[in-house]
């Protein structure tokens, strides 16, 4: 009986054109990547059920050090500790992770600008983690606002690392037919700032100390809204261009994660409208009343509002890396394609 060949397992095109070192940085750029978005969420979970002040002093958990505090105390504790203490210790296992990713980015990375990168995401995350101690110790919402609107910075800045490391950024070579993707460039650029803006005018509203006046909530929901509509334009108007015909696979697929995470986002924002204030008086006549709301700080409430926050950030990531891998294969402009884009006759060409 003849023997059953065994076949090797097909590596990655990353496994297979990345050296062992450069494998090992990836690796770590991804796992840090992967640990930031979950730490996105439960910071998301801290601000949405109020529960930043849990533990009241800091870098430690009440007089303990940090890794030291009893794991039995903070299962079994209030909602809160252990919301808070599980958010600190993932914040603490981001750091380490920037560490670990800046030592093997000096190691194996002849790239100077990388190396700039890797010790610029360690002094973000040192930034983000005071930024959080200091709001701990001050009970100020303006650094919570702050501390909220950074941490999707961190993690957009990881997921450009991720892909910064990749065989598909080291390889990637101009895209001769995707001439659409030149004009892509600046304005993923501009989508990029609109939905980090966006973000912050989230904060803005979360954070909002319950003294503000209606006519200030007011103001800040209307310019949310309208931010929304612009935002979510971009984001179409750039899906389209990194869908375009021509354009390279890695491309693509970050454009039809912008299309989909748009609609998700937009989804989970009437449903964080929805779950927090009811059917708008307009909609009444359309759709009926239903429940005014859910019950405040339930569960589901907590969770569809902490959602919308996450993807927002996703969002973020997924549009700048969009950009950058657009940059990467967008092909050179030539005279000839200059005067093409812009129905000119080419340098030295007659006309009529």
């Amino acid at each position: 009986m003849a023997k059953k060949k065994h076949r090797k397992p097909k590596r990655s095109r990353d496994a297979a054109s990345l050296t062992p070192g450069q494998w090992w940085e990836r690796a770590a750029a991804v796992v840090l990547c992967c640990v930031t978005f979950p730490l996105l969420w439960v910071g998301g979970l801290v601000t949405t059920t109020k529960s930043g002040m849990a533990v009241p002093d800091w870098p430690g958990t009440y007089g303990y050090n940090l890794l030291l505090y009893p794991w039995t105390t903070w299962l079994a504790g209030p909602w809160d500790l252990f919301i808070e203490h599980g958010h600190r210790l993932l914040a603490t296992l981001a750091g380490l992770l920037t560490i670990g990713l800046l030592v093997l980015v000096l190691r194996f990375d002849d790239r100077r600008w990388m190396r700039v990168v890797a010790a610029a995401a360690l002094v973000g995350v040192v930034l983000q983690g005071v930024l959080g101690g200091l709001r701990v110790l001050l009970d100020e919402r303006l650094l919570a606002m702050v501390h909220g609107s950074v941490g999707p910075l961190f993690f957009a800045l990881t997921a450009a690392i991720v892909v910064w490391t990749s065989a598909t950024w080291r390889l990637a070579r101009p895209a001769a037919v995707a001439i659409c993707l030149q004009r892509a460039v600046p304005l993923g650029l501009v989508t990029t700032l609109l939905v980090f803006v966006q973000l912050v005018l989230g904060a803005t509203i979360r954070q909002m100390p319950v003294t503000a006046s209606p006519q200030t909530f007011a103001v800040a929901v209307k310019a949310h809204l309208f931010m929304a509509v612009i935002v979510a334009a971009a984001c179409w108007f750039l899906a389209m261009r990194l869908l375009a015909r021509g354009v390279p696979k890695p491309v693509r697929v970050f454009g039809v994660a912008a299309a989909v995470m748009v609609f998700l986002q937009i989804s989970l924002g009437v449903f964080t409208w929805l779950s927090k204030y009811g059917v708008p008086r307009f909609a009444v006549a359309y759709i009926g009343t239903g429940d005014a709301a859910t019950l405040a700080d339930g569960w589901w409430q907590n969770h569809i509002v902490t959602a919308h926050q996450a993807t927002g950030s996703a969002l973020l990531a997924v549009i700048l890396v969009g950009t950058l891998l657009a940059w990467r294969f967008a092909p050179t402009m030539t005279a000839t394609d200059s005067a093409t884009a812009r129905n000119l006759p080419p340098t030295g060409v007659a006309t009529a």
